[in-house]
């Protein structure tokens, strides 16, 4: 009983720690949406330079997501987490002093390397941490952290965006703040036990080695399936999320109306988690993944064919419902297709690859805009790449519901 108490006081710690700092990224994320409607009526940026601005982000994610996979596997998991936070946390307070254009997307480069390398290095740690008969749902609650910072994102943007003293730039200077944090975990994190039990020859695998071993026969599927799906769920959703609020206002929204409605949508996202922690134990990663991309597809057609201010809203919460269930499922779901010499690597790569995805949605949001495309239209393109994703985890995909990772 001594020993169960001891095991799951350290499960809770480790869950507060990795998703505090989970929460900080999301936060920036969250804003960056919010950010670019201000931005629009601040420098007059056209749907174009807007959705470069959501690009760039998404190809330091991409990039940072590969490098940082790839270090976890040769230095650990807890040195890559700390690293990647203070990058975008010292990117992220710099930004408020972005003198234009090109001095935002430099920095949300930088912002990008340290969210996309932090957030499947986290969830590697916490899933090499945890006992398997508890490791998908304290994997889905640690995603759903995100949620917390969605929400405080929308507080910050409704309450402190529209003030003339805070504006985005003050928005911006909040996000610094996990620098300090960082701090505080350089003592409190502790390392993956699995990865500190794996041998020395195996921590030095070469690049070319680890990205050979993620296409071999044993992993072929497993890494075909999760860069199908992390493209298409990471290109439907930053493309969706990310314009969320301006798709709001060119319904006729104000900016302060649109993000009052998005924060109402954005409070959804946590019933959406929570659910998915008490299903993935029961059900499996599989079809809780397929069910919530499902809900999706269907919530995603709806919102983009809606018209009446309470049709956006029930539609919008029911994508925030569906989709970020989904993403808490995908991040318990992908570090368990490998072996500990190539889970932050294989995770890393199937994160990079989805951040394609990534650069792209927004950027086709932007160029649809500008042509005059229906946002029905567009939101249909969307669903239409959830179904791809759903068709790849039926096919290819296999039950690891409780495995043992060795």
């Amino acid at each position: 009983m001594e020993n169960l108490k001891t095991t799951l006081l350290s499960t809770n710690k480790l869950l507060l720690v990795a998703g505090t700092g989970w929460l900080f990224d999301a936060m920036d994320v969250g804003l960056l949406s919010f950010i670019l409607a201000a931005l629009k009526q601040d420098w007059g940026l056209s749907p174009a330079q807007l959705g470069w601005i959501g690009s760039v982000n998404s190809v330091g994610m991409a990039v940072g997501a590969f490098v940082f996979g790839i270090y976890a596997d040769k230095k650990g998991r807890k040195s890559a987490f700390l690293f990647t936070l203070l990058m975008f946390s010292i990117a992220s307070g710099l930004s408020a002093f972005a003198w234009g254009l090109s001095s935002l997307l430099i920095l949300r480069f930088f912002i990008g390397m340290g969210l996309g390398g932090e957030l499947p290095v986290a969830s590697t740690l916490v899933s090499e941490s945890v006992a398997p008969n508890v490791r998908g749902r304290i994997v889905v609650l640690l995603e759903s952290f995100w949620a917390v910072g969605w929400v405080l994102a929308a507080l910050i943007a409704y309450f402190l965006i529209p003030l003339p003293t805070v504006g985005w730039r003050g928005a911006m200077i909040l996000c610094a703040i996990p620098a300090f944090y960082a701090l505080y975990l350089r003592f409190n994190l502790p390392d993956s036990p699995t990865y500190n039990q794996l041998n020395s020859v195996a921590k030095k695998e070469s690049v070319i080695t680890k990205i050979n071993l993620l296409l071999c026969q044993q992993f072929r599927k497993r890494t075909l399936m999760l860069w199908i799906v992390w493209f298409c769920v990471v290109f439907s959703y930053y493309g969706m999320f990310l314009w969320l609020p301006s798709v709001m206002m060119m319904k006729g929204f104000n900016m302060v109306k649109s993000f009052e409605y998005i924060l109402i949508m954005t409070i959804a996202q946590l019933p959406g988690y929570f659910s998915v922690a008490w299903l993935i134990e029961r059900v499996g990663r599989k079809w809780v993944l397929v069910t919530y991309l499902l809900g999706t597809l269907v919530s995603a057609y709806l919102f983009g064919v809606a018209e009446s201010a309470n049709q956006l809203l029930i539609y919008g919460a029911l994508l925030s419902f569906f989709n970020l269930g989904a993403w808490g499922a995908m991040y318990a779901y992908t570090p368990e297709q490998y072996a500990t010499n190539i889970r932050a690597t294989g995770s890393g790569m199937a994160a990079s690859i989805g951040r394609i995805g990534g650069i792209l949605g927004p950027l086709m949001v932007g160029l649809l805009m500008t042509k005059n495309v229906a946002v029905s239209t567009i939101f249909g393109l969307f669903s239409v790449s959830i179904l791809i994703a759903i068709a790849a985890i039926i096919v290819l995909g296999k039950e690891t519901k409780q495995s043992v990772l060795n």
